[in-house]
């Protein structure tokens, strides 16, 4: 290994070195902050709550080594359980661990042939709607929790909320968010109240996780049952943490490998399904509270998914009396933070195109509960938008000549599927002069439907008695136009 890659190493691991305190602390936090959400996504998949935390345990420890994008924690939640969940109520656990396997083959598959590229087509509208739409996410996920409950429990959510944004002020030692764990634990304890605490949340695993194959049989009837699902929940795992890790970027002004991070999801899921758990991906709001609070290095996403196990197993008696107001507390501040204020603003500032994006991301995410959905139909109106904007920027412009009795067609701009059309529009094919020049030197022939616009406009000219000739075709719209139109005769000047 060379001089460059050890020092890259030691900078993703221990962030230059002093900084490995906060990478552990913030990583604890991130541990507390997984508890809750991991829980609830298990029961929306129809399943027990220790297999959701046996699995993101799992993926916590595999995905520090092998994932592309340090300080990023990933765990068993976000749409991928919505996706198990189907699969889990027609056929039962086993088949969706055996969907878990498949899913993270899919993903290795995903990384080697370096599928990550796609992520170039979200547009910056699009990856702030999906964090706003995140943070919504969050915050309501928050409010089952703050429903039916005394007094205590908000007090204790307004202390610990207190104790979350003050403790800052005074010492930034520590991260606030494990205080505030601390301390509302420890004044539950001595003065008994009537609050929910972490053990109503569901049933803690007692053991160690071990290793299982799934209980199916290998053939083909069980992988056509299987391998929708296992598709679907590799490209919603994928999405979410190659946004995630967008995000991550954003915030700490670094890059990452995020091929890496699809080959190294696709590891730890396998290794989930290998130990009885179920496929997971990147988690925004542990993942931001993670950097928030000083997690900056691979540090932080190994201690928070170790950290997940010494909390589930030797310490499952005193993390069962945490109350879940601390937590709710942790998780309203990390949407908070989380959510692109300054988006709100832009609204009035930016193109209005690109708020109604931001918009569109935010509502069919926040109405589906399914980010991939809400990403989809973001990316889907950036496209459209994108299209007529080329599409208004081509134009034809058109020069009678009577000494030669020529008429002479300039064209500028892109022409493609979506202009083709207008392309040719703008054609005479009925022209009462003799000769016709089609000029293309300012403009650009992009695929199969502008090559077939020209040939059709060419062809009827020449039906009709007149003599075309195409000029100023570049180099790479003359290729495409000798191989898919060859009958069209053009001349490169």
């Amino acid at each position: 290994m060379n001089n460059t890659a050890l020092s890259r190493d030691r900078t993703e691991w221990l962030n230059g070195g002093p900084n490995a305190r906060r990478d552990i602390l913030s990583g604890m936090v991130g541990t507390f902050a997984l508890i809750p959400e991991v829980i609830a996504f298990s029961f929306v998949a129809g399943i027990d709550p220790e297999v959701g935390l046996f699995a993101s345990f799992v993926i916590g420890i595999v995905i520090a080594f092998a994932g592309g994008r340090p300080a990023m924690i990933s765990g068993a939640a976000g749409s991928v359980a919505l996706v198990a969940a189907a699969l889990v109520h027609a056929h039962g656990l086993q088949y969706l661990l055996a969907a878990t396997l498949l899913a993270g083959l899919f993903q290795i598959v995903f990384g080697l042939l370096k599928l990550n590229v796609l992520m170039r087509f979200v547009s910056r509208s699009v990856r702030t709607g999906f964090v706003n739409a995140l943070a919504i996410l969050i915050f309501s996920a928050q409010v089952p929790q703050m429903l039916g409950v005394t007094w205590h429990s908000y007090a204790m959510i307004a202390g610990g909320l207190a104790i979350i944004y003050l403790l800052p002020r005074i010492t930034t030692a520590i991260p606030s968010p494990l205080i505030c764990i601390l301390v509302l634990t420890a004044i539950s304890i001595a003065f008994p109240m009537p609050i929910h605490t972490v053990s109503d949340l569901g049933r803690l695993p007692s053991s160690l996780p071990s290793f299982t194959f799934p209980a199916v049989a290998f053939d083909w009837q069980t992988l056509c049952i299987v391998a929708p699902y296992a598709l679907a929940m590799a490209a919603v795992g994928l999405l979410e943490s190659l946004m995630t890790a967008s995000v991550v970027d954003d915030l700490t002004e670094t890059t990452s490998s995020k091929a890496r991070e699809c080959t190294g999801l696709g590891l730890a899921n396998v290794a989930a399904g290998l130990f009885g758990g179920i496929a997971g991906c990147g988690m925004i709001g542990q993942t931001v509270g993670n950097v928030r609070y000083g997690g900056r290095g691979r540090l932080s996403t190994l201690v928070a998914g170790a950290f997940l196990l010494l909390v589930m197993v030797p310490l499952r008696p005193w993390v069962a009396q945490v109350p879940v107001a601390a937590l709710v507390a942790i998780m309203i501040m990390v949407s908070a933070s989380t959510f692109s204020w300054t988006s709100i603003r832009d609204l009035a500032r930016h193109p209005k195109v690109s708020g109604i994006v931001m918009v569109a991301t935010v509502v069919v995410t926040v109405a589906t509960h399914d980010l991939s959905a809400g990403v989809a139909v973001g990316v889907l109106l950036s496209g459209v938008f994108f299209a007529f904007k080329v599409t208004r920027l081509m134009n034809v412009s058109v020069n009678y000549d009577e000494a030669t009795d020529m008429r002479t067609y300039t064209v500028s701009g892109q022409i493609f599927f979506a202009s083709a059309d207008i392309f040719a529009d703008r054609f005479d094919l009925r022209d009462a002069a003799a000769k016709v020049r089609i000029d293309l030197t300012a403009s650009h022939l992009w695929d199969v439907t502008a090559v077939g616009a020209l040939e059709d406009v060419v062809t009827k000219m020449r039906h009709h008695g007149m003599a075309v000739e195409v000029i100023g075709l570049n180099q790479a719209s003359a290729i495409l136009v000798d191989r898919l139109a060859p009958a069209i005769g053009s001349a490169s000047s």
